[in-house]
């Protein structure tokens, strides 16, 4: 009997490869002679350079970028396919986390380390790099990840306009004469599950800016800078996206990495799908596992559970969900093609119980999951 243990990371305590490795324990547990195949999963948020490197048995590469404020931080990033494939997440350099409170504040703050690990990938001559670009502090449109790659944007007398939120609106031509030459030669896919566009009441300023410590009187100058780079990207590349879905991204990342680099966006969840390889897993399977911290209304849309049991679904695999918490009626989670969720906690616990003993839960419940499928003849 093959079951495919699939999961998602469990937000702040397993990673994705830790949870599916937690699920295997417990599926052998319910019997021994089981072919438990781990494809651990993400959706181009956190954890998605982990769950391919895992999946793909690849590589890490370490180095020094610069933070969203331009600090030297160590980050890494996944070779795999031989080192022919890059995976990344901007995060690692220009994420959200690398800040304190104080230092929020989107007008200053830069994906210039996003493009410094890209520019690493296209050193060593890789053919893709697959960008993963949740959890962003940044609002720059990738004016940072472009100086980074060797785009030179200049004001009105030709000076180089500094590569941050709040220089974007200084921009008057963007010059690619001095750009990485392995660059058009690389295909670039974005792992993302935004939808929002670049420019408007739903776009990056508007949507993402306050969390990112955007005031009400900033979201104006951080939108008036994106429609600045827009209007560039189109006059002096041709490159019409300022409502292209998922431009908003990453403030304005995913615009930015479509115009400045050629890269196309896709569903977080379906990329990173193909890339581990579990539609292959799911062939001639019995029962398929998934799961994350946190099942809800919304864990249909785009998310690793429901994508799992969409794949599932169109192979004839039944699936289960394994959840942290579950919150609401779930009922309508049936119509994906989940048949049964769990939730890990054995009974009233604190978080901070759930969050340490994460690993023993998951196993326990995975096991119990499996012995009732077992015995459903």
């Amino acid at each position: 009997m093959k079951i495919v243990l699939a999961p998602n990371a469990f937000k702040e305590c397993l990673s994705a490869p830790e949870a599916a490795a937690a699920m295997a324990r417990g599926v052998l547990q319910a019997r021994g002679d089981i072919d438990a195949v781990c494809v651990p999963l993400a959706d181009g948020g956190d954890g998605t350079t982990e769950a391919l490197v895992a999946a793909r048995t690849g590589d890490w590469i370490e180095m020094t970028a610069s933070d969203p404020l331009g600090r030297p931080v160590a980050v890494k990033y996944g070779l795999i396919d031989g080192g022919k494939t890059a995976v990344m997440e901007m995060a690692a350099a220009s994420g959200l986390w690398r800040l304190t409170e104080a230092e929020k504040n989107p007008l200053n703050t830069s994906t210039r380390g996003t493009g410094e690990m890209m520019r690493d990938a296209l050193d060593r001559g890789v053919e893709t790099i697959v960008i993963g670009i949740g959890g962003s502090a940044t609002t720059d449109g990738g004016a940072g990840m472009a100086a980074a790659l060797g785009y030179r944007l200049l004001d009105g007398a030709g000076a180089i306009v500094e590569s941050t939120g709040r220089g974007m609106a200084a921009v008057r031509r963007i010059d690619a004469s001095s750009v990485h030459a392995q660059l058009k030669k690389v295909e670039i896919l974005v792992a993302s599950d935004v939808t929002n566009p670049l420019l408007g009441p739903e776009g990056a300023a508007a949507v993402y800016g306050p969390q990112k410590g955007a005031t009400t009187e900033i979201i104006p100058l951080l939108e008036d800078g994106l429609a600045n780079l827009a209007a560039l990207w189109e006059k002096d590349m041709g490159a019409t996206i300022g409502a292209m879905p998922g431009g908003g991204a990453a403030g304005g990342l995913g615009a930015g990495l479509a115009a400045f680099c050629g890269a196309e966006i896709r569903s977080g969840f379906d990329l990173i799908a193909d890339y581990a390889r579990l539609n292959e897993a799911l062939d001639g399977a019995s029962l398929a596992f998934t799961g994350e911290g946190k099942i809800d209304d919304s864990t249909r849309f785009g998310k690793v559970p429901a994508g799992v049991a969409r794949r599932a679904k169109q192979k004839g695999v039944p699936a289960v969900v394994l959840g942290g918490s579950l919150c609401g009626d779930l009922s309508i989670l049936h119509e994906a093609g989940i048949i049964a969720y769990f939730s890990l906690a054995p009974g009233p616990i604190t978080l901070k119980e759930a969050i340490e003993n994460a690993r023993n839960h998951l196993e326990r419940t995975a096991e119990q999951a499996m012995r009732l499928w077992l015995c459903r003849s």
